[in-house]
């Protein structure tokens, strides 16, 4: 049966944290081993890797229903109450001609954590299936929707600005709603799925013989 040579079968490892290369001890059983660069503790592959992944992208999806459903802000202005949801604050702000803000708004709250969402569940069911597909396609796009994560709270910034501005005495207050506590979640979780996910996973299947392999 054909072999392919990999870092995993020569004992080697990446640092998750500075990428530093190592080599693991002969008789690596699991122990602690700590990076010489950054100290992190190195790991040949992230300790249940794919059922912290699963778990944290199921919650995710979950809270992503409410987060969308409820008010993300809760306005009253002149004793006269309204809310607003992630939809209604993004046609709200088109209404009003910001379009530029109504965009990052759009993208940031409602096309990012989709897509992530999209993403890893797809990463997800590959390393279950052992797909052999585009590997290195496959961890790009893991890479970008992980580096997408620090962008998940832009609107969450934009929401904290609006309030901090609107806070006018007795006229008007603005407070954020259970929409915005739902997304909040659904950030964390996705940025946990995406830390807890080791794409190495994705290039283990190349070690195991397809069929068809002769010597």
């Amino acid at each position: 049966m054909k072999q392919n040579i990999t870092g995993k079968s020569l004992g080697l490892v990446s640092c998750l944290h500075c990428e530093q290369i190592s080599q693991l001890p002969n008789d690596y059983h699991g122990e602690k081993v700590c990076c010489p660069r950054c100290q992190a503790r190195l790991h040949s592959r992230i300790p249940n890797s794919l059922d912290k992944t699963t778990a944290f992208i199921l919650t995710a999806a979950l809270m992503y229903v409410p987060a969308n459903i409820f008010p993300i802000m809760n306005i009253v202005y002149l004793g006269e109450a309204k809310s607003d949801t992630i939809i209604g604050g993004v046609l709200h702000l088109l209404e009003g001609g910001m379009w530029p803000m109504a965009l990052i708004v759009f993208v940031a709250s409602i096309l990012v954590p989709v897509l992530k969402l999209i993403v890893m569940s797809i990463l997800i069911i590959s390393v279950h299936l052992k797909a052999h597909w585009r590997p290195a396609g496959r961890t790009h796009l893991f890479l970008i929707t992980e580096f997408m994560g620090r962008w998940s709270m832009v609107d969450i910034f934009v929401l904290a600005i609006l309030i901090a501005l609107v806070q006018f005495g007795n006229l008007a207050s603005v407070d954020a709603g259970l929409g915005a506590f739902s997304y909040a979640v659904v950030v964390i979780f996705t940025i946990l799925a995406a830390r807890s996910f080791d794409p190495r996973l994705i290039w283990d299947v190349i070690e195991e013989p397809q069929v068809g392999d002769h010597d």
